[in-house]
């Protein structure tokens, strides 16, 4: 959020913070959702790369196109275990799957809300 727009929330008695500010999250909660973020992310990329549509992904897992596109928005419903064997069923390598869980890719400035 730019300070402009910081500035006119708070005249207005707007109250703005982090989301886990906001959420009161704990530093690992916040973690575990900015993983299942990264996860959620990757998983789109790497279907997008392979010219996979959700349709043919979700045939791959013996699943469902709406359940691939609740894995792709990061769904509270989705488990990391069903992100983690889809990322494996397009062939993320453990390699490469511990380096996208030891780097997730966070925002350069936490997230901000404002609420009155």
């Amino acid at each position: 959020m730019n300070a402009d727009k910081r500035q006119r929330l708070e005249a207005k008695e707007w109250k703005v913070g982090s989301v886990s500010d906001f959420l009161e999250l704990t530093p690992a909660e916040s973690m575990y959702i900015e993983l299942k973020l990264a996860l959620s992310q990757n998983l789109r990329e790497r279907r997008k790369e392979q010219n996979l549509s959700q349709i043919e992904l979700a045939e791959r897992l013996h699943s469902s196109q709406s359940r691939v596109a609740k894995m792709e928005s990061n769904d509270s419903s989705v488990s990391l275990d069903l992100l983690v064997r889809s990322l494996l069923a397009l062939g993320v390598t453990p390699r490469e799957l511990a380096d996208i869980i030891a780097q997730p890719k966070l925002p350069e400035t936490p997230r901000h809300v404002a609420v009155r």
